[in-house]
């Protein structure tokens, strides 16, 4: 058999758009015995087969919906073919690096960025969707619902009218928001999900809460977890200046200032307990976190210590 190693982009291709048929529609025979054929045409292909069956299980948790019938399109079906190949190509090589240092749903993300990297996308009903750094979403637009499935880090969404009155609905481990013709920024962080509203409103559910929607107006934002609502406060204005690739920050404490700018920035970035409570104000491109920190440093009474490029740490003078 061939060596693992030897599995080219073609051959892992076409395991998936097999996996993506055959998961569709009820199979008839002729479409089982062509795929039975082509096992038989290569022995990598079987590799390929074999490997893909090995992962199958954690197709299944991921994504159970892949190729079902209301997934019939063209489009549709390529991108689940895409998501199946990210896992096959992920599971070779270096896959047990990747596999534990990248959520799986990340990789098999509609869209998503990396660390320092920010996106705009345009939906399809022209609703604008931001992705901040680190950030992977899911789009699912239906016949009655217009859905983006937060996985990891930070949206804004600018809703557009639409022709079919679908409601706009962003979902996150904690539950779901639904837009009322709006513009707002979610975050979802470790143990929670944060969301404020800057245009009218939404209605914010928790996952497993019963309770009636809360409300969140123009202005305000709350954090809520799956089974609890925190109470509404007032909004940051500016917690989506990084749509315009800026951080601004008022009388922030250094030590949130710092664990905020990491966020931007691959490898470490500490802050010493020695400065943590000093208080900075301003706004900053986000184009180069390392003139930031320099920056900081003719302002405040404060250095930067580097070890190499992915180790910083923000220490006394």
């Amino acid at each position: 058999m061939a060596r693992a190693q030897s599995l080219d982009h073609a051959t892992l291709e076409a395991a998936a758009r097999w996996y993506v048929d055959l998961r569709g529609a009820v199979p008839d025979e002729a479409l089982r015995e062509a795929h039975r054929r082509w096992l038989e045409r290569d022995p990598r292909h079987l590799q390929a087969w074999e490997r893909l069956a090995r992962l199958q299980d954690t197709f299944e948790q991921v994504a159970p919906g892949i190729a079902r019938p209301a997934l019939s399109s063209a489009r549709a079906k390529r991108r689940d073919v895409l998501k199946v190949l990210s896992i096959l190509l992920a599971a070779g090589g270096a896959g047990p690096l990747v596999w534990t240092t990248t959520p799986l749903p990340t990789l098999m993300a509609d869209q998503r960025t990396g660390t320092g990297e920010r996106r705009r996308v345009r939906l399809s009903d022209g609703s604008q969707l931001h992705l901040n750094t680190a950030t992977a979403v899911d789009i699912r637009y239906g016949e009655n619902l217009r859905e983006v499935r937060l996985l990891s880090g930070e949206i804004s969404i600018e809703t557009a009218h639409d022709s079919l009155a679908r409601p706009f609905v962003v979902h996150t481990r904690d539950g779901s928001i639904r837009a009322l013709g709006t513009r707002f920024v979610v975050r979802r962080e470790s143990d929670r999900t944060q969301v404020g509203v800057q245009e009218h409103a939404v209605e914010v559910r928790c996952a497993n809460l019963p309770d009636p929607a809360v409300r969140v107006d123009a202005g305000q934002q709350l954090s809520f977890r799956q089974d609890e609502v925190g109470p509404l406060q007032q909004a940051n204005p500016q917690a989506d200046a990084w749509t315009r690739d800026m951080l601004v920050v008022n009388d922030w404490r250094m030590s949130d200032f710092i664990s905020e700018l990491q966020r931007y920035r691959t490898g470490h970035l500490g802050c010493d307990p020695a400065i943590a409570a000093l208080r900075i104000s301003g706004a900053f491109h986000l184009g180069d976190t390392d003139t930031i920190l320099d920056n900081l440093t003719s302002t405040l009474p404060v250095r930067i210590r580097r070890f190499s490029r992915y180790w910083a740490s923000v220490e006394p003078a």
